[in-house]
Order: C-alpha cells, then sequence, then structure tokens
C-alpha cells in the first residue's frame, strides 16, 4: 500500500472533474484525480462527442437535400459503416492516451481504480490489480463521478438487459429496428440518428417530447421524427417487457399495442454516481445526489457545510443542478477556483455573478438538442417563468421569415419565442427551432446572463442575410421601449 499527500483529490477524470484539477492546479495547489474507467468519461467516450457524431453526418445529408444545387447532386443514401468510423476516431477507438498526456502537461497526477472516501480528506484507491492507495488531501477532495442510466421499474425490463445510453453510441452494428423509452434529449437523439441510418425506429414517451422545452420544440421534433419514418407513441407507457424469439424484445404498452424490435434503449433519466464512495460516513446518503452551494461545496439543509472543515466538493452531474457538460465545467472552474482561494486563505464570497460561483445553473442554462429541426434554448420558458411570479410576456416570430433563412434551405421552417420580463425590461428566456439554430444561442445567454435591457438590443445589429435577423423581428414584434 502506497500512502500520497496532496493538496487537492478529485475522484473522476471525467470533462468535469478534469477541470476542477486544472483550476485547482492553476491555482499552485498539488493535485490528483482518480478514475476507474477512461481519463475524459462519459462525454468524450459514450454521450457528446459520439451522439453528436452520430447525428452529424445524416443532419448534413439532409441539409444538402433542401437545398437547390446540392439536392441533385445527392447520389446515395447515407454510408452508416462510414458513420461509425468516424464516431470511432471521435472516440480514439475509446482510448485515453491524449487524456492523459493532456493530465501530464497540466501537471495533475492521475492514480487509476475506484477511489472510496475513507476519512477526512483521504481516499483509498484500489486499482484493478488489488493495489491499494492511499491518498490525503491537505484542503478539498472533489467528488466529480457523474451519473449513470436510470431503469425505470417496468416487470421484465431490468431481467431482459436493455441498451443503456451507452450502448447506442457505442454500437458497431446498427439494429434493423429499435425502441427508445424516453421523450427526453437522449431518446429523441438517437430515434433521429437511429432513423436517419434506416432503421425502424419506435419512440416511446408518457408525455409530449422534450417536456421542460416550450411545447411547439416538442410538437416539431415529433413531426420530424414522423417524416424520417420512426413511429412516436405519445401518451403512453410500457407495462411488461421480456425477450422473446430471436432474442428480440417485446414490449407491452399501457394502450394495449405490443411492440417488437431487435433492440430496445431505455432513456428515462439518470442516476448519481454517489454509491460505494464512501459518503455514508459523513452523513450523507449512499447513491444520492449530493446538495452544494454555488461554490460547489456540500452543504446540509440550512446551507452550512456538510462535513466539518467544509472540505468535500461535489461538482457536475452528482448535484442534479444540471445534467449537462458544458454546465458542469462551468461549476468545475467556480469550484476550482474557490478550493485554490480558500487553501491560500483568501475570502470566497457567494455573491451571484462572482468569480467563486456557478449563479447560471439557476436560470441561465443553455442547451442545444441535435435533433432535425435542432432545438437550442436557454433561461426560462413561458410556464416556467410564469411559475416563478415574473410578469411575462411571450413574443413568437416564425423563423423561416427572415430572409436569411431561405439561403439557408428551400422553404425553412422554424419557430423563435422570446420571455421578457415586463417590469424589468429585460429577456428571461430564448427558444429557437429550426436547421442550424444552435449558434444562434450563445447571443441569447449573453442576452439573459448580462439581462441587457431590450431598448440596448435594438442597437445589437444583427448582420444580412442571416438567421440571426430573427433578433431583430423579436424585438420588432414586441415594439420599441421608450428609452
Amino acid at each position: 500500500m502506497t500512502t500520497t499527500e496532496y493538496d487537492v483529490i478529485v475522484i473522476g477524470a471525467g470533462a468535469i472533474g478534469e477541470n476542477v484539477a486544472d483550476r485547482a492546479a492553476q491555482g499552485g495547489l498539488r493535485t490528483v484525480i482518480v478514475e476507474s474507467e477512461l481519463v475524459g468519461g462519459e462525454c468524450s467516450y459514450w454521450a457528446c462527442m459520439p451522439s453528436k457524431t452520430l447525428l452529424r453526418s445524416g443532419a448534413l445529408l439532409r441539409e444538402a437535400a433542401a437545398v437547390g444545387g446540392a439536392r441533385e447532386a445527392i447520389t446515395g443514401p447515407l454510408d452508416v459503416a462510414a458513420v461509425l468510423k468516424r464516431r470511432d476516431d471521435m472516440t480514439h477507438d475509446w482510448k485515453d492516451d491524449s487524456q492523459v498526456s493532456w493530465l501530464e502537461g497540466a501537471g495533475i497526477d492521475l492514480v487509476r481504480g475506484w477511489g472510496v472516501i475513507t476519512g477526512p480528506k483521504e481516499v483509498t484507491v484500489t486499482a484493478e490489480d488489488g493495489t491499494v492507495t492511499v491518498l490525503t488531501a491537505a484542503h478539498a477532495v472533489a467528488v466529480s463521478t457523474g451519473s449513470a442510466a436510470l431503469l425505470p421499474d417496468v416487470p421484465g425490463l431490468r431481467a431482459s438487459e436493455p441498451w443503456t445510453s451507452r450502448d447506442a453510441t457505442s454500437v458497431q452494428r446498427v439494429p434493423v429496428s429499435l425502441a427508445i423509452l424516453g421523450g427526453g434529449v437522449v431518446g429523441v437523439e438517437m430515434a433521429t440518428a437511429y432513423a436517419g441510418f434506416g432503421t425502424e425506429v419506435h419512440l416511446i414517451s408518457r408525455g409530449a417530447l422534450l417536456a421542460n422545452d416550450e411545447p411547439f420544440a416538442g410538437e416539431a421534433v415529433a413531426r420530424s421524427l414522423r417524416d424520417l419514418g420512426a413511429t412516436v407513441h405519445l401518451d403512453v407507457s410500457p407495462t411488461a417487457v421480456e425477450r422473446i424469439a430471436g432474442d428480440r424484445f417485446r414490449i407491452a404498452l399501457d394502450d394495449g399495442s405490443t411492440i417488437e424490435t431487435d433492440e430496445f434503449l431505455v432513456a428515462t433519466g439518470r442516476l448519481p454516481r454517489t454509491s460505494g464512495i464512501g459518503l455514508e460516513q459523513f452523513g450523507l446518503k449512499d447513491g444520492d445526489w449530493l446538495r452544494v452551494d454555488d461554490s460547489m461545496r456540500v452543504v446540509d439543509e440550512s446551507g452550512e457545510p456538510a462535513v466539518e472543515g467544509g472540505w468535500l466538493y461535489g461538482v457536475g452531474d452528482v448535484n442534479h443542478r444540471a445534467l449537462l457538460t458544458h454546465q458542469g465545467k462551468y461549476q468545475a472552474r467556480a469550484a476550482g477556483d474557490a478550493i485554490a482561494a480558500r487553501a491560500h486563505g483568501k475570502p470566497v464570497p457567494l455573491e451571484p455573478w462572482g468569480a467563486f460561483v456557478a449563479t447560471a445553473d439557476h436560470q441561465a442554462v443553455p442547451q442545444v438538442t441535435f435533433t432535425d429541426p435542432e432545438v437550442a434554448s436557454v433561461g426560462l420558458t413561458a410556464a416556467a417563468a410564469e411559475k416563478a411570479g415574473y410578469r411575462v410576456r411571450v413574443v413568437d416570430y416564425a423563423i423561416g421569415s427572415v430572409a436569411g433563412a431561405s439561403v439557408v434551405a428551400d422553404n425553412y421552417e422554424g419557430q423563435a419565442r422570446m420571455i421578457v420580463d415586463e417590469d424589468r425590461q429585460v429577456v428571461l428566456g430564448v427558444t429557437f427551432v429550426g436547421r442550424d439554430v444552435g449558434e444562434l444561442l450563445h447571443s441569447a445567454t449573453v442576452a439573459i446572463v448580462g439581462e441587457v435591457p431590450l431598448a440596448r438590443l435594438w442597437h445589437a445589429v444583427p448582420s444580412y442575410p442571416t438567421i440571426s435577423e430573427v433578433w431583430l423581428r423579436l424585438l420588432e414584434t414586441y415594439g420599441r421601449p421608450a428609452s
């Protein structure tokens, strides 16, 4: 057994853990990161990067088909084998050599194995070969272990061994037919990808698609999936799942219908990967989400540090604030800087929008869903804003009416919505649905985070002819506020 001392220990070497470690190291702290799988984590190998790679080729082919001149040049269908090869290249064939090299260059040590917090500021790591290393931290331990797929309690589901998102994004042979349970982001993106591959897709959702977005977003995605040949089953849930002859799945639904497919993907939510890492000895529940303050320090219900000395942090998916890689990396930068400042005896103020806090988690979270059409949203929906007590006005505009949209695609269809706080005359939320709208989102994010008054937004002139001209049309539809 080897014992090694550091200033900071980070458990989990995904994108979030890497950023916590990097900021702490840049702050002059001796930092080590612990990982039981691949350095780079879920996003690099099983989530963001491979899933978007699987989606991109089909999206480009459909984009070309929507533009005269390019449409006529298309001579064949999507090359699925080439798509999978590109995905393999993107994940480096599930090898993390380049990520390990990055850690070395950043001056961060790596210990491979399963890390368990065995005492205050102490982590015991057991490697695959049984080697045990005890790490001690002078200042902080950050848990950045992410989340795993949730399997709902449906008779026969777990025993049938369905796909999770990891299986769907790392597949080496595309199935003839695929059922997908879940109408959230993972469900609709994988339905889009596999329908584009030519797979017979059945998407099963207990409610509307993309229920956390504006209603028109899910409606547009449902129409598009049907146009791609997918069957969309709304307002239904499975009552039983079983394996049948040929190792196929039979899924019984509560509307009395039955679906049989070659594969079955369950995409109904996530669980924190906090089981078996020693949290219970500090009064925290094993396998539960971690409650944190805005600097990502683990706290109790009163907001005080949950462990004596306040050395424990929970960053990324484990805190359930915003299960998105970019938002987790934002949290990680705040947490790493806060850890370094506290280690050096500097004050760490927690006022909103400060250097050590992740204020944007609360009402300014951007997200792009890479369906066809794309859904790009940030901030509050109309329903969420009204529930929060704001006096709002909803402004809608058809993106296809913008001159730049007709350049992007023939017969462009899309919708933009802006939610305005009428009392402060600032934007609370924006949703864009349409082709290529993901690149519009950062302008909306800046407007919301900066609380830019509508009167000033009139002076942010969109270039012509681009889809961003929709900003001008939204402001014109709202009406020019008094200066």
